[in-house]
């Protein structure tokens, strides 16, 4: 559960990327962001596993108050959120299976179940056959299927995507957007930031629209 009670974010020099936020999705929801570039949808994402902090307002996060979370329990907090960019963040050094792998030294996973763990994050996004590759050797569309592998390898409760399709074709786009789907059948919490609204509104899911760092629609999804 995600929940927004009044939340403003205002930067140095009095920028106010977001004012008056007031949202709540469900465990298990399937909830897409848009909005004009510049309409606060990064800025919102980034609040939620405390990458910024509010100016104003209160987040709670399955049950935590992110405004009370001490600096030392993020880390354990972004372990259960899984966060995919648009532009990828692969290490461009280390293959596939070595990206994937990441969060999961990160938290001290033993060695013995990082191998099973990883194969079965790249297995979900049809890439397992890729481990050894290096990025540069892909395709955006499968870059990007890795960056997703790497946010769900920790199986996190909830997943965060920031624009997943913006760099790639339509045909492409529907298919990252059938893992999301997929994911989500299986209970996992999803936002996703996207400026593509006719691809939106085929999926049929609820969507938020931003505007100007202001909420100014709620649209149920029949889906």
């Amino acid at each position: 559960m995600i929940q927004f009670d009044s939340v403003g974010k205002q930067y140095p020099g009095g920028y106010e990327a977001l004012s008056g936020l007031s949202f709540r999705i469900e465990q298990g929801e399937l909830v897409f962001l848009t909005g004009h570039s510049g309409a606060g949808k990064s800025t919102l994402l980034k609040l939620i596993p405390v990458l910024e902090r509010p100016s104003r307002g209160q987040i709670v996060l399955n049950g935590i108050d992110l405004g009370r979370l001490s600096s030392r329990r993020i880390p354990y907090l972004r372990r259960r959120v899984g966060m995919i960019f648009q532009d990828h963040r692969l290490l461009y050094d280390r293959t596939v299976f070595e990206n994937v792998a990441l969060p999961l030294v990160i938290a001290g996973v033993p060695h013995r179940d990082l191998g099973r763990r990883v194969r079965a994050a790249l297995d979900k996004v049809g890439l397992l056959h890729r481990e050894t590759a290096y990025p540069i050797t892909l395709s955006g569309g499968e870059q990007q299927r890795v960056g997703i592998a790497r946010a769900v390898v920790t199986r996190p409760p909830i997943l965060l995507a920031d624009e997943p399709t913006g760099n790639l074709d339509p045909e492409l786009s529907e298919e990252i957007m059938g893992l999301f789907e997929a994911f989500n059948r299986v209970g996992v919490t999803v936002l996703i930031a996207s400026h593509d609204l006719g691809l939106i509104r085929r999926l049929g899911h609820r969507y938020l629209s931003l505007a100007e760092g202001r909420l100014v629609g709620d649209t149920g999804g029949g889906g």
